[in-house]
């Protein structure tokens, strides 16, 4: 790091999977990690990762979706930790069907935690990056923003996300602060097993077929996304500002 203040990071979701691959990234950079999810209990495994390699991080248990936690996580945060200037909107949930079979509370319940939850967090953690005049937002997106069948609910949220990562942009620019997406491609996670679990296919066989289809020939790990966020939310990237990165082992038409 450039500065010998240690910045404070924010990373939603951060339980399992590619939020807690991230939190441990972010730690290993040198950030104090604020470790969030729906339970609090179930952060306990990513803050000891952390601490036991030697860094600083808390759990904070929020529902992203709904205001008056959000308020009450981020002013637990900066009261223990200190004003945060990274954040990564990474919490998200499935609801999969087709649409005709999709019920009004699936639809919401995917809005709610994708769209409105990363509306939320960015609100109240955005003052405290304008009054540091440094700001780093990272929005996971996913390659389903282009269209897949069975996530009508999903890939609206995440394409959405995309217009609320270049909007955030404009507007946050002049006071030091950046915002990008990653849209991770097919990634092993308990949410990829999910889908399999869904399409009743073994998730070996399923990450097996999804290689086949990926320029490098492997499915991604958490690590992967874990390590375009790290760049994103680095002291260096301070010109780079509303892009959308693709992590998906090739190309996506």
């Amino acid at each position: 790091m450039s500065t010998t203040e240690q910045r404070v990071a924010v990373v939603t979701g951060a339980a399992r999977g590619i939020g807690a691959a991230t939190a441990v990234r972010l730690a290993a950079e040198g950030r104090a990690v604020a470790v969030i999810d729906l339970d609090e209990a179930a952060c306990k495994d990513t803050v000891e990762k952390i601490t036991a390699a030697g860094g600083k991080a808390i759990a904070v248990g929020a529902d992203v979706s709904d205001e008056a936690q959000v308020e009450a996580a981020v002013a637990r945060i900066v009261e223990e930790l200190g004003a945060p200037t990274i954040l990564v909107n990474n919490a998200g949930v499935l609801r999969d069907n087709l649409l005709f079979k999709m019920s009004v509370s699936d639809w919401d319940t995917v809005m709610n935690v994708h769209l409105r939850g990363s509306f939320l967090m960015t609100k109240a953690v955005q003052k405290h990056m304008v009054d540091a005049g440094f700001g780093r937002i990272v929005n996971l997106s996913s390659s389903s923003a282009l269209g897949n069948r069975g996530q009508v609910n999903y890939s609206a949220a995440k394409a959405g996300l995309q217009g609320f990562t270049k909007t955030l942009a404009i507007e946050l620019g002049k006071f030091g602060i950046t915002a990008n997406a990653v849209a991770p491609g097919f990634i092993a996670t308990e949410m990829t097993k999910a889908t399999a679990d869904r399409m009743k296919m073994d998730f070996e066989d399923f990450k097996k077929v999804a290689a086949g289809t990926i320029p490098v020939q492997r499915v991604g790990e958490p690590e992967d996304i874990a390590n375009a966020i790290a760049f994103f939310t680095g002291e260096a990237a301070g010109f780079v500002s509303g892009q959308v990165l693709y992590v998906a082992g090739g190309p996506l038409n």
